[in-house]
Order: C-alpha cells, then sequence, then structure tokens
C-alpha cells in the first residue's frame, strides 16, 4: 500500500457490491465451456507417479520430509470411529475428539501418497489400500457439529440422505488425488479400489450437490450472504470432479454450478475485499477463492486468467496483509485467531498473480522449511512441491502498511511508522452483529505496542457445540462486555443484523489517524441510548485516544470495560497500570489515564475454566484481565476519554 500523505476523509453510507456480477460465470456459456475444459482423460495437472523426470523437479527435501513422515505410518492403524464419538456432540458438547480422528485420517492418507510418489517402490501401497477402504466404510465424512440440528439428526448421519459440508468435501479431495496418483497401482491389486472411489465420492458429493441446494451455495434467510464454506467446498468439489468424473457431460454440467455457486460467494462480497471473518479463515474464504480460480485455470489453459484483473479480486488477496500487525499477530475481529497460520506458498502464487509484488513479499516471508505433514487444502501442498526454487530465493517482508480503511467492511488500522512494526498499532471496527462467525462488538478496538499486544480482542476459544447454536452468546468471549466496549444501563449488546454502527468518519494524515462511528444502535432500546459516538484516534508515535461521546434518553450508569493480557493496577486514582511484556520478557508499564472524578476502576482477571476456554489459554496465556470503569453520577449527557501512552 502506498503511503498517503493528504488528508483522507471517508464517510461510509453505501456500500460497493455490484461491480462485475457474474465475474466466474458469465464469461462462458455452457457450450463454449465445454469446448475450453481439458478432458479428464488428457487432464494432467501434476506429473503422474511414472512420470519421473517430472517429479525430479518437485523440492527434495520436501519430498524427503514426507517420505520420513510417510514411514512412521507404514503400520497405520485405520481407526473405525465408534458411533459414541459421534455422539459426543450432543451428550458433552464435544466436537473435537470426532474431528482430530477423521482429520487424521486424511492426513496420514496424503502423506502416504507423498511418500510413494517419491520412492515409487510400492512400498506405502497396501497402508494406502488400508486408508481408501476405511474411509470409504466410514457412514460420515464430515463433522458431527455441522449436521442440522434435528431430533432425527442427534449427532448420528442419516446414510440414506447425504448431504456436503466442509470434511465431507475435503475427504473427495483426498481420495481423488489417490486416484490420480495411484490409479495404475491399485488396479494392480484390485479394480474395486478405484471402483469404490467414485461411487463414494459420486453418491455422497457429486450426486447431493447436482441435485439440491444446499445452505451455502447462497444467502441465508436473513440475507447475510455466504461465508467460507461456500469457496472451501467447492474448491473441493471442483478438485474431485475434474479429476474423477470421466463423463464429460457431468463434469462440464458440474463445473458450471459451481462457476454460479462461486458467483453467489463472489457477487455480494464487499468491493473493498474486506473479509469479516478474519485473518485465519481468509484462508478458507477469499484465498479458497482463489484455488478455484487457479485449478479453472490450470483445467482450461488459462480461460479464466482475467479474474486477475479485477480489482475486486486484488482486494480479497490484499485483505490478508492489510490485516497484519506484525510477524506474530493479526487483527482478530470476531471468531478469528489472533495468530493465524499462514499458508505462505498459496499466499505468494495469489500475490504473483495479481502482480502483487507486497503481496508476494509477505508469503515469502512466512515460507516453512521442509515439512512432513499435508493439512486441508490438499492441492496447496502439490503447488507449493514445484515452486521451492523460485520461493526460497524471493524477496521477503512484511508490507504493514500505514494506514487501511475498508469502508464496506467497516474496519480501519493505522500504526506509526509504514512498514515498521515500532510503536503504536490501532485497529477498530463498525459493521452489525449478524455477521459471519460473528461476536457482539460493534465500535471494538485494539492496540498493540511494538508489534505486541496491549488491549485485546480475546477472539474465539475452542469450537464446542455451544459454538454455532442458540447458545453462543452464552460463550463469554463472544459478548460485548468482554469487548472493548461498554454496558448502558447494565444492557449489552445483542445480536442481530439490526444492531449496526451509523454515521461511520474516517481520516487520517502524517501525525495522526482517526476513526469514528455512531453504536447507539448496537444497543437495544432499553439501554436508553440517543447517541453513543464513539473516536478511536492515533496520535502518532505519542498515544492512543478513547472518547465516547453518550446520549441518553434518561440519566443512567455507564461501565465501561477494556480488555488485555497483562496485569494491570491502579497506580492512584486517574492512572491504571498495564504491566506489559516486550519481545525479549522484560516488563514495561503503560498506563490508561482516565477521570478520576467521573470513573471508578478496579480490574478482575477472567478465569479460563469452560471448555470453550482451552482456545483462549492456547492463545493467549491463563493471561486475560478485564478493566472495569464505572461511572460514579448517573448522568443523560457523558464524555468519557482514554489516554494510553507508555508511562
Amino acid at each position: 500500500m502506498k503511503k498517503l500523505t493528504a488528508l483522507m476523509m471517508f464517510v461510509t453510507t453505501v456500500h460497493v457490491y455490484a461491480q462485475n456480477q457474474n465475474l466466474l460465470s458469465g464469461k462462458y456459456p455452457l457450450d463454449k465451456l465445454k469446448t475450453i475444459l481439458v478432458p479428464q482423460s488428457q487432464w494432467a495437472p501434476f506429473p503422474k507417479i511414472t512420470d519421473r523426470a517430472g517429479w525430479s523437479k518437485a523440492d527434495e527435501s520436501m519430498m524427503k520430509a514426507f517420505f520420513d513422515k510417510g514411514m512412521s505410518y507404514i503400520n497405520y492403524d485405520w481407526p473405525s470411529i465408534p458411533a459414541t464419538t459421534s455422539l459426543l456432540i450432543e451428550r458433552t458438547g464435544d466436537r473435537a475428539t470426532y474431528d482430530g480422528m477423521n482429520t487424521r485420517k486424511r492426513e496420514v492418507l496424503g502423506t502416504l501418497v507423498l511418500a510413494e510418489i517419491y520412492e515409487n517402490k510400492g512400498r506405502f501401497t497396501d497402508a494406502i489400500i488400508n486408508g481408501v477402504w476405511s474411509i470409504c466404510e466410514q457412514s460420515w465424512w464430515g463433522s458431527p457439529a455441522h449436521l442440522p440440528k434435528t431430533k432425527e439428526l442427534s449427532g448420528l448421519m442419516d446414510v440414506s440422505q447425504p448431504f456436503v459440508e466442509l470434511f465431507g468435501a475435503e475427504m473427495s479431495t483426498f481420495l481423488s488425488w489417490v486416484d490420480y496418483f495411484m490409479g495404475d497401482k491399485l488396479d494392480a491389486v484390485s479394480p474395486q479400489l478405484r471402483k469404490r472411489i467414485y461411487a463414494e465420492v459420486n453418491r455422497r458429493v457429486f450426486e447431493p450437490l447436482m441435485a439440491r441446494p444446499h445452505g451455502w451455495m447462497t444467502k441465508n434467510a436473513n440475507g447475510r450472504r455466504p461465508n467460507n464454506w461456500n469457496p472451501w467446498i467447492c474448491s473441493n468439489w471442483l478438485n474431485a470432479v475434474l479429476l474423477l468424473e470421466k463423463d464429460e457431460t457431468k463434469r462440464v454440467n458440474a463445473v458450471a454450478k459451481i462457476l454460479t455457486v462461486l458467483d453467489e460467494f463472489l457477487n455480494p462480497y464487499p468491493q473493498d475485499g474486506g473479509c469479516d471473518e478474519g485473518p485465519g479463515y481468509w484462508g478458507a474464504a477469499g484465498a479458497s477463492l482463489y484455488d478455484n480460480i487457479a485449478m479453472l485455470n490450470m483445467a482450461t489453459d488459462n480461460s479464466f486468467k482475467y479474474v486477475y484483473d479485477d480489482e475486486k479480486i486484488k482486494n480479497m488477496a490484499r485483505f490478508i496483509y492489510r490485516a497484519n500487525i506484525g510477524p506474530v499477530y493479526f487483527v482478530d475481529f470476531a471468531d478469528a485467531s489472533p495468530k493465524p497460520g499462514m499458508a505462505a506458498s498459496m499466499i505468494y502464487r495469489f500475490g504473483k498473480d495479481i502482480n502483487d509484488p507486497d503481496m508476494m513479499r509477505f508469503g515469502a516471508y512466512y515460507r516453512r522449511g521442509e515439512v512432513g505433514e499435508t493439512g486441508s487444502h490438499y492441492f496447496r501442498t502439490l503447488f507449493e512441491l514445484f515452486m521451492q526454487d523460485e520461493f526460497k530465493n524471493a524477496a521477503k517482508g512484511l508490507p504493514l502498511p500505514g494506514n487501511v480503511w475498508l469502508p464496506d467492511l467497516q474496519v480501519m488500522a493505522a500504526r506509526d511508522k509504514e512498514g515498521s512494526t515500532d510503536g503504536w498499532f490501532i485497529a477498530a471496527k463498525g459493521g452489525n452483529n449478524d455477521e459471519s462467525h460473528n461476536h457482539n462488538d460493534v465500535g471494538n478496538y485494539i492496540v498493540y505496542y511494538n508489534g505486541l499486544p496491549l488491549l485485546i480482542d480475546v477472539g474465539s476459544g475452542t469450537y464446542t457445540a455451544k459454538t454455532f447454536s442458540s447458545k453462543r452468546y452464552d460463550i463469554w468471549s463472544n459478548c460485548s462486555n468482554y469487548h472493548n466496549l461498554p454496558d448502558i444501563n447494565a444492557e449489552t449488546q445483542p445480536p442481530g443484523p439490526t444492531f449496526k454502527a451509523s454515521a461511520l468518519a474516517y481520516k487520517q494524515d502524517r501525525s495522526s489517524a482517526e476513526f469514528s462511528l455512531d453504536i447507539a444502535h448496537a444497543y437495544p432500546e432499553k439501554a436508553g441510548l440517543a447517541s453513543l459516538r464513539r473516536t478511536v484516534h492515533l496520535n502518532r508515535g505519542r498515544n492512543v485516544q478513547i472518547t465516547d461521546l453518550i446520549i441518553q434518553k434518561n440519566a443512567g450508569s455507564i461501565t465501561e470495560h477494556i480488555m488485555t493480557c497483562y496485569p494491570a493496577s491502579l497506580e492512584t486514582p486517574g492512572n491504571l497500570i498495564i504491566h506489559y511484556k516486550t519481545a525479549g520478557g522484560e516488563t514495561k508499564d503503560f498506563v490508561i489515564k482516565y477521570d478520576a472524578k467521573q470513573l471508578q476502576a478496579g480490574v478482575e482477571k477472567v478465569p479460563l475454566t469452560a471448555p470453550e476456554d482451552k482456545g483462549v489459554i492456547r492463545n493467549w496465556g491463563d493471561n486475560i484481565y478485564r478493566i472495569n470503569f464505572v461511572t460514579n453520577e448517573n448522568s443523560v449527557k457523558s464524555k468519557i476519554e482514554f489516554v494510553i501512552s507508555k508511562k
């Protein structure tokens, strides 16, 4: 992002969604799509296992790592997953046990295939066959947490009514690559193996997706646009149908439908490219859209390359580095993780395809060493194997834009110095309380210093049965009173699309950046708010100011909450100290200045004892503190100001 030196002011009143509608499905009618799609029998996206010259171009160290890991799986005992493990989602709320076993089977299978490709002596073939058979015998490839919440499906799948969700689609990808790479070796053992792969993928994935609509394909009943499920599932559907489907009519019809479904995701996506699900989910949202485009180009001799010239696509790509705080941390509003893993090679490829050197440098910065495991998005690993010579030698660095303004997403970020983590970083959001992976957090902000957290958004915890149920807002970290937000008359923000920000304004120049919005409509009517004008202001190189101008219909109470991951203490009235830790582990004190005549301050350590809190501990340690500022006197009009600075 280029440095912006002139004063800029934006007031968000209209979202830009309507440009380049049907970017994917509108280009080629069905008869044209038939002519550009490489037939299944001729499609070779990566070298077949017999093409040793082709595989000699794969990175030797990575392939050796997969081989070494595969050796540890040579006698892998493929587990069946008991019905009672699936039932845990209903009985205890535990989804991790089933999902862990299911995911492990995919990962082991993918690793064994790469190990066999590396050695090509048949040593891993039986283990792969056992994996294929075990997976095909498994009643349900998806997660019990993704089953519809009905009495008929209380933790167990109705196998007579297959439908497709994330992990079932992922499984079809792994089986498809087994068929592609190992087909001849499987046939030499028994023709039933490949026949079974197709039969199961066709029954569980291809037929349901072509026969009936799925909720993730389009907007929901409230009008909320599709989330990451849409492109993530489509990427696996596309992958599998391109590799497995020999009937060319079925194959091209499936590709045509996939393009239409993807446009249901892309058409309403904001022009600014902002991902309301956060940087972690971007890897399965905008990034999965890229997976689809990349695969389409491989299967059509680059007939979809035009997509990379679209400005919305470019903005969707750039979101990942615009949300970057520093080497470890990212802006983590809603269910986002503050420390998401980066799919570095995919980011680099995406940046290269849209001709963005900053994104390429960003991807190269997060390049991993040799790894011997595969995760989701198996095809990304295959791309990675063949790009290491370029990737290793690519320029590396974090763009660290000085100012970010996403008017459609209603998120801003700013730092003291472009290209550096030194000093202050702030981010703040507007939006509404019906976003994907929503937290009730309209008006929330975060403050970091030298790339490390000071005032935080806790983000998501471990997913359980509660997480995506009617009890979602029984989880404390999803609620506004555990964000950097006020309670008004003891009322917190409710969920729902009508609870939203209004009258947004943003400006920045060399010395400051400022974001303001009215969040009164994010609260229920009984809160009694006439207006609540919040301003988040960065004085570059000096401090951060948070100002709330609150007008109530009748005089009432206000409690301001501030969340941190460090101990805090009251030094003197008006000066609350946060005992921040530097990168070297040294304590460095910061002060929150406030009007002690107006506010009474207190600090509480949040107990992390619920099943959902395991994820909070993983991200932050057992170190979540809530600072509460309670008004001493009720008033119709209040101006509450906090100044955060170094002590």
